[in-house]
């Protein structure tokens, strides 16, 4: 029964009053709303606790998770600064080792160079003195019928194959 039920209630009148029964049956009546609605109040009240003690939990897990995501920024924030840091130290050690691969390519195309050179000047030399050879040189190796290879070559051969040893020395 609802408060205003109550209320709106009319007992039956007899002789000296209201008449017992239906008085007894309303008591009864509203006993058993008030007890109802004590009961509902009664596990209302635990529903509340329940669910403040949820709620609480729920609050500690946000702050907990809040202070997690605050960690994990910090963290990510922190990993990105220490890959820069990284990256370009890796950038500066590669910078200072081409540098160096780099002398050490010019140091070997010098001394590549300045022995090109030094043979090139040792070939001319040979050329030099190859032409400068008498043709009737005689062979260090002779032996009955062989020829020397002066006598052989003409002058002009010689001639021709000593600048094509120039060209193949320069």
């Amino acid at each position: 029964m609802t408060p205003v039920e109550v209320r709106h209630l009319e007992l039956r009148r007899g002789l000296l009053g209201y008449r017992r029964s239906s008085v007894e049956r309303v008591l009864e009546d509203v006993a058993d709303s008030f007890e109802s609605v004590w009961r509902e109040r009664g596990s209302l009240a635990e529903r509340i606790e329940m669910l403040e003690v949820e709620l609480a939990r729920h609050v500690e897990l946000e702050t907990l998770l809040r202070s997690t995501l605050v960690s994990a920024e910090r963290a990510a924030q922190d990993l990105k600064e220490q890959a820069r840091r990284e990256g370009n130290l890796i950038v500066s050690e590669a910078n200072g080792e081409a540098r160096r691969v780099l002398r050490d390519a010019i140091t070997e195309k010098e001394r590549v160079f300045g022995d090109t050179r030094r043979v090139q000047s040792l070939l001319r030399s040979a050329l030099v003195v190859f032409d400068e050879l008498p043709d009737e040189q005689p062979s260090r190796d002779v032996s009955p019928g062989a020829t020397s290879e002066t006598e052989t070559t003409s002058p002009t051969e010689r001639a021709e194959s000593s600048r094509g040893f120039q060209r193949l020395a320069g």
